[in-house]
């Protein structure tokens, strides 16, 4: 019999950590990015797009109460539980003066419907204080800290404008971990030029040092410097076929205590470029979990296996 491989999801980890279904609601904190407003540079990540990665996230003039209010609304005939994230999701959600920061993610925790704090920022936008402020959290509610690192090859990495070195990663994720506070790195697949060999050295690198990882197919979005380059036809994007093989590869890779939050992504269908069956995601699901079985890979652990 062939070697199965198990692999833990973020939604069964959620079940096992709260005992029920949870949501994470995406919210807007108004804040921008170091690499938008002039410190390290105007234009963003070549991939970003201009809602900072947020596009499902309400309007950051509304109140934080009302955002949730909004974004549970959207969700809550699929869910009798009750119970939900709250998620920091565009742009950079440290990039603030301390005091807001603490004004937001205290509003975010304080309805009795959400029953955890997550994140999104760079990991150079982590000073100390903003570290103890999360670890304060912590305490009350569980808080994860999402980090946007892509690729660990340097040559990649000055090519997207990342704007920090490896070296800011590794000292982020351990202050983190110093304060109980668990990390999930993301990470792009199909960045031009690097090789799937390549991305499956980033995988190895970043399973060794987080807690849970967000496998990120690249998307062309409308109106990022990244269109404009493939529209010169400079680079292919990935196939499904092709992407699904990588993907099986990388589950292969990280060790099982490693969460995977995501195995593809969500962009905005109406500013996608390419590619463009990624818009179609109940027919890529499909696909990749029939490779799945083909290929022995067990969504859950092992003793949950056994037990059924």
């Amino acid at each position: 019999m062939a070697t199965m491989k198990h692999y833990n999801s973020l939604n069964e980890y959620l079940k096992s950590k709260y005992g029920k279904k949870v949501y994470k609601l995406s919210i807007n904190g108004g804040m921008t990015c170091p690499n938008r407003d002039g410190t390290l540079g105007k234009n963003g990540c070549i991939f970003c797009s201009k809602g900072g990665s947020g596009e499902f996230a309400s309007c950051a003039k509304l109140s934080i109460k009302e955002q949730l209010e909004l974004a549970k609304k959207r969700v809550e005939n699929k869910t009798k539980d009750n119970a939900y994230i709250a998620y920091f999701q565009p742009f950079t959600n440290t990039y603030a003066d301390i005091s807001y920061l603490r004004k937001i993610f205290y509003e975010a925790i304080e309805p009795e419907y959400i029953v955890g704090l997550s994140v999104a920022t760079r990991p150079d936008c982590l000073e100390n204080d903003k570290i103890k402020l999360l670890e304060e959290i912590n305490k009350i509610k569980p808080v994860s800290v999402e980090l946007g690192l892509q690729t660990i090859h340097k040559k990649t990495a000055e090519y997207i404008r990342r704007g920090y070195s490896l070296n800011v990663y590794n000292n982020a994720v351990e202050r983190l971990h110093k304060a109980d506070i668990e990390v999930v790195t993301h990470v792009i697949i199909g960045l031009p030029d690097e090789s799937a060999e390549m991305m499956f050295e980033t995988v190895r690198y970043v399973g060794k040092l987080t807690d849970g990882i967000k496998l990120q197919l690249l998307h062309i979005i409308e109106g990022t410097d990244i269109a404009e380059e493939y529209s010169e036809g400079t680079f292919k994007v990935l196939t499904m076929e092709k992407y699904t093989d990588i993907i099986c590869e990388c589950i292969e890779i990280l060790p099982e205590n490693v969460i995977i939050h995501r195995i593809t992504g969500d962009g905005d269908k109406r500013s996608l470029i390419a590619p463009l069956w990624s818009g179609d995601k109940k027919r890529v699901l499909n696909y990749m979990n029939n490779e799945f079985k083909r290929r022995n890979i067990i969504q859950g652990s092992k003793s949950e296996t056994r037990a059924e």
